[in-house]
C-alpha cells in the first residue's frame, strides 16, 4: 500500500498549528527531538521536517507529495505547484518597510533605492507592476537590521503582528500580498497517493468548517420560533423540539463564527432565551 509523504515546516508557529491540524484530523505522529521522518501510527502517511524554503523544490521533484506551507514562500518559489485548500491559520502579509523617518508618499519614492528582502521574485514581479526599478540586496534570514546598517533604504518581509519592524525603528508602507497556511501538492502524484490526500482533504475541510462554526441551543416561546427560525442560517434548517413545559420550544442550529455575536443580538431581539453557544469539533458535510 502507498505511503503518503506530507512536509511541515521543521519549527516554529506553522510547525506546530500543523502539527496540531493532523492530530484534529486524526493523524497520530510519533516524533522525536530533530527527528527528520516520522510515521503515522493509524494513516498511510509520513511526515518530513523541512525548512520551510525547501518544500517548493522537494514538491516539484516529488521528494515529498504535498506539504503544508505558507502561500507566501509558494508564490515566491513554487511555480507550477497546486494550492489544495487554504488552510486558515498562520496568517501574515509581505510587505514593504521603510524606516520611521523616511518621508515617504508613495511607491514611486523607492524607485531607484536599495531593497533587502528574502522575497526576490515576489519583490521584483511587483516592482514591475508598478513601473518601478529598484536595486535588490537578497538576505537570508533577518533582514530588518539592513536600513539600520546602511545595507538598503527599504525591506520586504512577512509580517504579523508588526513589532519586530517597531523594534527595528521602521514602519510598513505597502502590503504586497496576503498569506496564509495552505495544503499545497507536488504535480508528481499517482492516483494512489491522490487517493489517500482525498481522504485527508475530507478530513481537513470538516475541521475547517468546525473551527468556522458554532453550535446554538436556545429555548422560545411557540409564537416566536418562526420569527427565531428566520434569522438562524444553519446548515439546512434549524432543529425544532417541544420543550416539557406547553408552548416552549428548543431550537438548534449552527452559525458562522464571524457572524456570532449579530446573530445572537437578533435573536435576543426576537425573543429568544437560555441561549447557549458551545465549539464544534468537526462539521462533515
Amino acid at each position: 500500500m502507498s505511503t503518503l509523504r506530507i512536509a511541515v515546516q521543521k519549527s516554529g508557529r506553522l510547525h506546530d498549528e500543523s502539527m496540531e491540524l493532523l492530530k484534529d484530523i486524526g493523524i497520530s505522529i510519533d516524533n522525536g527531538i530533530d527527528q527528520l521522518k516520522a510515521s503515522a501510527r493509524n494513516f498511510p502517511v509520513e511526515v518530513f521536517y523541512l525548512r520551510n524554503g525547501d518544500i517548493p523544490q522537494y514538491l516539484k521533484d516529488g521528494v515529498v507529495d504535498a506539504a503544508i506551507i505558507g502561500e507566501n514562500v509558494l508564490i515566491e518559489k513554487g511555480d507550477g505547484i497546486n494550492i489544495a485548500e487554504k488552510l486558515g491559520f498562520s496568517s501574515c502579509r509581505v510587505c514593504i518597510a521603510v524606516p520611521k523617518n523616511m518621508d515617504y508618499k508613495s511607491i514611486k519614492d523607492l524607485d531607484g533605492k536599495r531593497i533587502a528582502t528574502s522575497y526576490p521574485n515576489t519583490v521584483q514581479n511587483y516592482l514591475k507592476a508598478q513601473g518601478i526599478t529598484a536595486n535588490l540586496h537578497i538576505i537570508n534570514g533577518s533582514v530588518e537590521i539592513a536600513p539600520n546598517i546602511g545595507l538598503a533604504d527599504a525591506i520586504v518581509d512577512i509580517v504579523s503582528s508588526g513589532s519586530t519592524l517597531f523594534k527595528n525603528n521602521l514602519k510598513e508602507v505597502e502590503m504586497i500580498l496576503k498569506s496564509e497556511a495552505v495544503l499545497a501538492v507536488s504535480p508528481i502524484l499517482d492516483a494512489e497517493k491522490q487517493a489517500i490526500l482525498d481522504k485527508i482533504q475530507f478530513r481537513i475541510k470538516s475541521v475547517l468548517k468546525g473551527r468556522e462554526s458554532k453550535y446554538v441551543l436556545l429555548n422560545a416561546p411557540n409564537d416566536k420560533v418562526q420569527a427565531i427560525i428566520d434569522v438562524l442560517p444553519g446548515m439546512k434548517s434549524p432543529t425544532v423540539l417541544p420543550l416539557a413545559e406547553a408552548g416552549w420550544s428548543s431550537i438548534h442550529s449552527v452559525i458562522s463564527k464571524n457572524a456570532f455575536w449579530d446573530v445572537i443580538d437578533d435573536l435576543k431581539a426576537k425573543g429568544a432565551q437560555g441561549i447557549l453557544v458551545c465549539p464544534i469539533e468537526k462539521m462533515v458535510l
